[in-house]
């Protein structure tokens, strides 16, 4: 039996040490920082790019990006896709009507997330599109193993412009509920440097001026801001903002953060997001994470080695 998304997720989303899930609270001040924030907006405010309901009222689909888990005997299906050379071919265990992003009849970027029971492979698909006769047409696919640190090529892109997986960034209606949101987030930019950073594989732009941020950048939520005005479901998204980041993914809207679309979420209270702005942000080092750049394994850092140093008083 298939399962619509829902409260658990049958595999953690990468292991404990991956980058997705190392905090960034007391990792340095990126060089650039005021650079980025400044070509992404630093007026321009939040948006949460999930909820519930349709968009457009009237005729939409569900707001933000489903996922669907399906158990280890599903049967895969054929799938073509146009940038097959930075693909990863399948079947792919697609089953019948599946969620897409935006709905069956969206012309947005109609991205497929599934994840499988046992096998623990999560497989993402851009701009998915069912054949009349049977199998996908779609833009590009990628699987990820969710017990390996293990990234895509360099240069190849994935489900996301970045290279990287899409379900592990997303805001999920369960970890709000229990109240933690231990991973970083991903967000969107309209214009994004020709390069990617660690770990991201790869770019989409042809803008080469370093005051634009590259795929993978990045970013959290000062460490004064002040959470207490907010509603308690916005404090664990804030927080997570704070210790974990956000990190540049594709193209897209500003400062639009991702999440599953649930009928659970109040989303006049999502819209207290669009309280911050870019310029309660900066951008971070990351480097020092870093052990390997073909994985995603973060080193652990003892928290005292980014905090500053204070002179000691004279005797």
């Amino acid at each position: 039996m298939i399962e619509a998304a829902g409260p658990t997720l049958p595999c953690p989303l990468f292991p404990a040490d991956n980058v997705w899930n190392a905090r960034v609270d007391n990792l340095p001040l990126h060089p650039l920082s005021d650079d980025y924030i400044a070509t992404i907006g630093r007026e321009t405010t939040f948006h949460p790019d999930f909820g519930s309901g349709i968009w457009p009222p009237e005729d939409g689909g569900p707001i933000g990006i489903p996922y669907v888990v399906v158990p280890a005997d599903q049967p895969g299906v054929p799938i073509d896709f146009y940038y097959r050379d930075e693909s990863d071919p399948g079947p792919y265990p697609i089953p019948p009507n599946p969620p897409i992003e935006g709905g069956p009849d969206s012309d947005g970027d109609r991205h497929i997330l599934i994840v499988q029971e046992g096998t623990c492979l999560l497989y993402e698909i851009y701009d998915a599109h069912p054949r009349s006769a049977g199998g996908w047409d779609a833009g590009s696919g990628a699987i990820f193993d969710l017990r390996s640190n293990s990234l895509r090529p360099a240069g190849w892109t994935s489900a996301d412009a970045a290279g990287l997986p899409i379900l592990p960034g997303l805001v999920r209606y369960d970890e709000v509920v229990l109240g933690e949101i231990a991973h970083a987030l991903r967000f969107t930019a309209p214009e994004t440097q020709r390069a990617f950073v660690w770990p991201a594989r790869h770019f989409a732009s042809d803008l080469v001026d370093k005051r634009f941020p590259p795929m993978g950048q990045r970013f959290r939520l000062r460490a004064d801001y002040d959470l207490s005005e907010f509603d308690p479901a916005i404090q664990v998204i804030l927080r997570a903002m704070q210790r974990y980041g956000i990190i540049l993914a594709d193209n897209g809207s500003a400062w639009y953060v991702s999440g599953v679309p649930d009928e659970r979420w109040d989303n006049d209270v999502l819209h207290q997001l669009d309280r911050l702005t870019g310029a309660d942000f900066e951008a971070v080092d990351t480097s020092g994470l870093m052990i390997d750049s073909d994985s995603g394994q973060a080193a652990i850092l003892d928290e005292t080695a980014y905090v500053p140093s204070v002179a000691a008083p004279s005797r």
